[in-house]
Formats: C-alpha cells, structure tokens, sequence
C-alpha cells in the first residue's frame, strides 16, 4: 500500500481474510477525517455518519480501478437472495 495514490482518486484494494470474514475487494479512496484528522482508506460506499475505513495492515494490495470490477464487498449481499427476517435492526 506504500505506493498507493493518496490523492483521493479511487483504486481496487483487496481486504485480507480475518475473523470477520474471508478475503474480499473494495473501491477505496485516501481520505481524513474532518472530526479526528486521521487519515485512511475509506470505502466509496461509506456514509459519513458510518465510515467503512482500513488500515493499511487490514489490505493485501492495490490496483488501479478496472474498466470491469470484480464484484465487491458492498455488493456480497443481495436482498433479492436473503431470506433473513429482520426488524429494526435484529436480523444480526
């Protein structure tokens, strides 16, 4: 991630495997915080109340973003396919 762009231009990274799940892609940008002035990868997906960011120890790499992306972290779940009830927030 060292030779990363850090000018807020998009690029391809993609998510180690963790506890949290397996290893995934993500369009990210270099950003920093207005409310903490850190700085980091942030999904371009993210609400601004809800931040998705990673730490550069959290990616296994990076590339320019495609003419085609493969499918995404914010794309894995598709309403259409889950069948999981959910009320105010319980389907966790």
């Amino acid at each position: 991630m060292r030779t990363a762009p850090r000018d807020g231009s998009l690029v391809l990274v993609r998510i180690r495997a963790s506890e949290q799940g397996p290893a995934e892609y993500d369009a990210v940008r270099w950003a920093t915080s207005a409310r903490s002035d850190e700085a980091s990868w942030v999904a371009t997906d993210s609400d601004p109340d809800a931040r998705i960011a990673y730490a550069d120890n959290e990616l296994a790499g990076w590339m320019e973003m495609p003419a085609t992306a493969p499918p995404l972290r914010s794309g894995t779940a598709s309403a259409a396919t889950d069948t999981t009830e959910e009320s105010d927030g319980s389907g966790m």
